[in-house]
């Protein structure tokens, strides 16, 4: 993996300080949409471009499941498997952030 990744989005998984997984990320999905993300980004070969990393709370749990794209500052809301496909396709193939979707 090299270091220049197009995006690198983040996927809370709802892991606390304390170490427990428990919250709304966590309940909704989180794992299965990380799993996802990696399906869809090796299916579509974009690995160098694109890292998928899990982590702790954001803070914004009504929104559940956030994600974070950075280096653009995007953070989606209430992301499910289903959203998976149209935020690599769109956001981070063609460049167009998936608005419906914007916390």
């Amino acid at each position: 993996m090299g270091m220049d990744l197009k995006h690198h989005a983040f996927v809370c998984t709802s892991c606390r300080q304390n170490g427990t997984q428990k919250g709304k990320c966590f309940s909704n999905g989180a794992n299965d949409v990380v799993m996802k993300f990696q399906e869809v980004i090796d299916d579509e070969d974009i690995r160098d471009d694109v890292m998928v990393t899990n982590c702790g709370c954001f803070g914004l749990c009504d929104n559940g499941v956030v994600v974070a794209v950075y280096p653009d500052g995007v953070f989606y809301k209430n992301v499910t498997v289903d959203d998976v496909e149209e935020i690599v396709t769109s956001h981070f193939e063609e460049g167009n952030v998936v608005e419906r979707l914007v916390l």
